[in-house]
């Protein structure tokens, strides 16, 4: 365990580090959120900023030891909690400075083959990030096609899920699927085109079943409704992203929640909108990885940062969030 923990602490690059840190500046006795603590980079580098006061969260338990390490050495500035995004709440602070969102994949999780998250490998079926009800298994064995298809098709825009998740259903009523290497096979004969140089047959259907597995847009959303409750006025919220549903989600709320946002209608005074913005003039800026970082960790290409700054206005519950992706809510919500 030990030698697993090393290598945890020293193997992890926190993606865009610099542009987190100067985003946040000033550091020094400010209280922050980490809330994909993960191989703890962020964390670590911020503690070493005299005064400052932590609350991580992550819901892998492969990042509790390390968690738990880090409040030993830091017992009045550090502080772990096993939870996912929409259990912010339970360990709600209104007085925090920043809120810190890594999305997807860590590398503790990509870099473990048995939890069956890559193609790549022939490792059982799961896909799960923790804290989960059910894993990859249960979805492509146990639900009908019309919901795979679903799945697929709004959660990893595949233009040929129907024809992924016929051929799912037909394998399944013949054997049980069990490992990744029988979900390739059945993907790739469901694909017109096998292999481009950009992208493989499967990660789009991979991507799609562990978002459902981990309820990925539910946690995302209800996340950052929770993150922005606890920022204090001027306070910012940065999010990091790897896919386009995820930065579309985080541009629509960081867009529509600010005091630029457009009028819906001529007649409501433009002091309405400011009055009741959860943030400040938001100015759709993307930070995107260096070319240095891009060679230094492959895995940071596709990340895009956007962040916000709170207003002081009184927070009100942002129900056309809700509203303008509750298709994906819904989605997630369906029973295995």
């Amino acid at each position: 365990m030990n030698n697993q923990t090393t290598s945890l602490e020293y193997s992890h690059f926190p993606v865009m580090l610099n542009e987190v840190l100067k985003i946040s500046s000033p550091i020094t006795n400010k209280k922050f959120i980490d809330c994909t603590f993960g191989g703890g980079g962020y964390s670590r580098e911020i503690l070493k900023f005299s005064k400052t006061n932590i609350k991580a969260i992550d819901r892998d338990k492969k990042t509790l030891s390390l968690g738990k390490k880090l409040e030993q050495s830091f017992p009045n500035r550090f502080r772990f909690y096993q939870i996912k995004f929409s259990q912010l709440d339970s360990i709600s602070d209104d007085h925090v400075d920043a809120v810190i969102f890594d999305l997807g994949l860590s590398s503790i999780q990509l870099d473990d083959l048995e939890r069956g998250f890559s193609f790549k490998s022939n490792k059982k079926l799961n896909m799960t990030m923790g804290l989960n009800e059910i894993s990859a298994l249960d979805v492509i064995n146990n639900l009908d096609e019309g919901n795979l298809k679903l799945i697929i098709k709004i959660l990893g825009d595949e233009k040929e899920a129907s024809k992924i998740a016929k051929n799912i259903v037909s394998y399944r009523n013949v054997k049980k699927i069990t490992n990744t290497s029988e979900l390739v096979k059945i993907i790739e004969k469901s694909k017109k085109k096998i292999h481009t140089k950009k992208i493989n047959p499967c990660t789009k259907t991979f991507q799609a079943l562990r978002i459902f597995v981990n309820k990925e847009i539910t946690e995302l959303i209800y996340g950052v409704v929770n993150a922005t409750k606890n920022l204090k006025p001027g306070g910012k919220i940065l999010v990091i992203s790897f896919h386009s549903l995820e930065d579309r989600i985080i541009k629509y709320y960081f867009t529509n929640f600010s005091k630029n946002k457009s009028r819906p209608s001529r007649y409501l005074p433009e002091s309405k909108i400011a009055e009741t913005a959860l943030f400040d003039e938001y100015k759709n800026k993307i930070f995107r990885p260096s070319k240095k970082e891009i060679e230094q960790n492959n895995r940071s290409r596709s990340a895009k940062l956007r962040f916000a700054v709170r207003s002081n206005n009184k927070f009100e519950y942002p129900k056309d969030l809700i509203t303008k992706f509750k298709k994906y809510l819904d989605l997630e919500a369906i029973n295995v």
